[in-house]
């Protein structure tokens, strides 16, 4: 659905929400602080009957000053409404401290990306994720991941967990409706895929094919739930075209992963499904793309998130438009046989095929 033909805004409100999008990273903060700093708990269980700044200052052994300023913030930016000096939760507030989607979002953005977003201008200019330096010396995020510090790998993996994981209930059956016996899992990351796959059909054999760090988080969750018969790895740079796919599988899976590399890296990917594919066997590629959303936020966060990739995960990659990607997919010699969409928060599944 496209969302993004009309300017629905009055010039008033135009010009209102430009003040939002100046202010917008002090936002941010300022309800970050509020919720982590427990202010907005503190407004929740006063109920109805509200909490004065004061009696938040003594509940919750913090300044009086820091607290004013955080809960008057928290009044613009619509999470506190203020009737005789008591404060109440409003609903974007209650959403602030209990949704989470939200929570994952929030932050992901903090500790992941908020810092390396200073240089979005320069990555824009010369294509490279200039923000992964907050990071370290790394090419790409992926090749971080494992390095990271604990709390910005969880919320990495928080995040893009979130989108994913709610997914897997609903494709499980489409997937496994043809008994593959055998299913190449590129990009397994922490083996959430190959668990749930091994656990939903009792015959098949997956292998995880991903970078070395991730291969050794997946063998060892897998190992400490006693499926290590069941899956195998095969560690590699998928960006390196002279290393070749392992062969012969009758299903390959990539959720959430073609979106982090460019439109040429995605060719030359599915180019080498192609080879590694049985010829009955099928591609199955879950994917959110920003133009299949049902909801107009949906589509907001997800072109957001393209931001992300540019400034942070690889410089050259990003949510993708389907008819963009559609593209790409017939250029590497596949055909999509079928395509569902409205899978879980975000996602649509591409079934694909060796084209005739």
């Amino acid at each position: 659905m496209n969302f993004f033909t009309k300017d629905k805004k009055t010039a008033f409100q135009a010009k209102e929400y430009a003040q939002w999008i100046a202010f917008a990273p002090i936002v941010f903060q300022a309800s970050r602080s509020l919720r982590n700093c427990e202010i907005l708990s503190a407004v929740e269980n006063a109920g109805d009957k509200g909490i004065s700044i004061e009696e938040v200052c003594t509940k919750l052994k913090l300044p009086l000053y820091g607290v004013r300023v955080l809960m008057e913030a928290g009044l613009g930016i619509g999470l506190l409404l203020n009737k005789d000096n008591k404060y109440t939760l409003t609903k974007t507030g209650y959403f602030i401290l209990h949704d989470e989607l939200t929570r994952a979002n929030m932050d992901f953005t903090h500790d992941v990306c908020y810092e390396g977003m200073f240089s979005l201008e320069k990555g824009i200019k010369n294509g490279t994720p200039e923000g992964l330096k907050t990071f370290g010396s790394w090419k790409t995020i992926y090749e971080a991941l494992a390095h990271l510090e604990p709390h910005v790998k969880k919320s990495w993996f928080a995040f893009d967990h979130f989108y994913s994981d709610d997914s897997f209930p609903e494709v499980l059956p489409l997937v496994y409706k043809n008994k593959p016996k055998t299913l190449l899992d590129i990009g397994g990351n922490t083996g959430k895929w190959a668990i749930a796959s091994v656990k939903y059909d009792a015959d098949v054999h997956i292998t995880i094919m991903d970078l070395p760090g991730q291969t050794a988080m997946a063998k060892k969750n897998i190992d400490e739930l006693g499926f290590a018969e069941r899956v195998s790895f095969y560690q590699s740079n998928i960006l390196d075209e002279t290393l070749t796919f392992p062969i012969g599988f009758d299903a390959i899976w990539m959720s959430q992963f073609l979106d982090c590399f460019s439109e040429t890296q995605i060719i030359s990917i599915l180019k080498r499904c192609h080879k590694s594919l049985n010829d009955n066997g099928y591609i199955y590629i879950l994917e959110p793309f920003w133009d299949n959303q049902r909801f107009e936020v949906a589509a907001f966060c997800l072109q957001m998130t393209s931001l992300y990739f540019t400034s942070i995960a690889n410089g050259n990659s990003q949510m993708y438009d389907s008819k963009v990607f559609f593209k790409l997919i017939e250029e590497a010699g596949l055909q999509v046989e079928e395509t569902i969409t409205n899978i879980g928060v975000s996602h649509t599944l591409l079934k694909c095929k060796k084209a005739e």
